[in-house]
């Protein structure tokens, strides 16, 4: 039995109908950038959210950069994130000319709270938390931290469409919370694909703005922006993926739910669920000291793995300048050396799910 790390075309096959239906109302339209259905999408998804306002941007990476863009924040400025994120969190700080402060996460993945004070200057002006792997990060610690200071919250929400924190949804607590609209992710577009939430609404049209080259009414600019619109096809795509939104992610929690049960291998270290945290499991991170062993025992039995993510921005060949060395942030470093994701989609099937638990346990 071969098994892919992730796929996607199962999802796709079970609303296929829709899915194609929808894609041909939009084709026959006529209306292809900006129009109905993006503006659908942007009400329907800020109001699964709770946020209050939606912008539609062209991707997840856009999403971050243009949030720390339209708060002002840029040149001579920090910004505080964990050091396990993956690098796109950290190129939404620089893009700006920011400097990203590392914080060590905690052994829930998410950015340890507790150290965040200590990494807080006179030259912070926010903190980037990122839900990473799909659960809600310790979302009351954060916004206490920056009410105290004044500090703006970006929330980098691409894996955690649906994570709650004590009933609230990521992408709700603080003043931007970005999410990707990547194909893998859990409500995933056919292409690239992001979006802004916010409670402001006079935020959200300074994103509107931005996103279409800092003009308001056509021809008349008012800012220099970007060229960074949701389209008219991937909004409508992505409408149909919201409808189902919530079946997905209960038919994750099972198979998650299945692999904590009768995952039992004493080499392997199973993700830790925070109390008060919700995990709509994006991804399924293991740990492990030996795995590169695992790895190769898992390929010969056509199991499929990813690592997210092998190398810590702070180590990265991108952020060689912030001259960081191997050792600056073990916990991170320690992280990147163990972690291991292995399959977890829609559609999985129940012997496809006994397959990979009988592997793991026999390791």
């Amino acid at each position: 039995m071969k098994i892919m790390a992730n796929r996607m075309d199962r999802g796709f096959f079970r609303y296929q109908k829709e899915f194609e239906d929808r894609a041909l109302e939009v084709l026959r339209s006529g209306w292809y950038v900006l129009g109905n259905q993006v503006k659908s999408f942007e009400e329907e998804f800020a109001a699964y959210t709770g946020g209050g306002y939606c912008v539609g941007l062209a991707s997840g990476l856009d999403a971050l950069w243009i949030a720390f863009r339209v708060l002002g924040i840029g040149p001579g400025d920090e910004v505080i994130v964990q050091g396990n994120t993956y690098i796109a969190s950290v190129m939404g700080i620089t893009m700006n000319g920011a400097t990203p402060v590392f914080v060590e996460p905690d052994e829930y993945f998410n950015i340890d709270t507790e150290k965040i004070e200590e990494k807080i200057t006179k030259r912070t002006k926010a903190i980037l938390a990122v839900h990473l792997y799909g659960q809600a990060s310790k979302m009351d610690a954060v916004t206490e931290l920056a009410h105290k200071y004044g500090l703006k919250v970006v929330e980098d929400c691409a894996q955690s469409h649906g994570a709650c924190f004590h009933g609230q949804m990521t992408g709700t607590f603080g003043d931007v919370g970005c999410f990707s609209f990547y194909p893998s992710k859990n409500i995933g577009a056919f292409g690239d694909g992001g979006a802004v939430v916010v409670k402001d609404e006079k935020l959200a049209e300074d994103f509107r703005i931005f996103r279409n080259y800092g003009s308001e009414k056509r021809y008349y600019n008012k800012i220099v922006g970007a060229n960074s619109r949701l389209d008219e096809l991937q909004a409508g795509l992505l409408r149909v993926r919201l409808n189902h939104a919530d079946e997905c992610e209960e038919e994750r929690r099972q198979i998650a739910e299945r692999y904590l049960r009768e995952l039992k291998n004493p080499e392997l270290m199973l993700p830790k669920l925070r109390e008060g945290a919700t995990a709509v499991w994006h991804q399924f991170v293991i740990r492990t000291s030996r795995r590169e062993e695992l790895i190769s025992y898992l390929n010969d039995r056509e199991i499929g793995t990813i690592i997210h993510y092998p190398i810590p921005p702070h180590l990265s060949e991108a952020y060689k300048g912030l001259g960081y060395e191997r050792g600056a942030f073990p916990i991170t470093e320690q992280y990147a050396d163990e972690v291991l994701s292995i399959p977890m989609y829609n559609g999985m099937t129940d012997e496809e799910q006994g397959y990979v638990i009988e592997a793991l346990n026999g390791f």
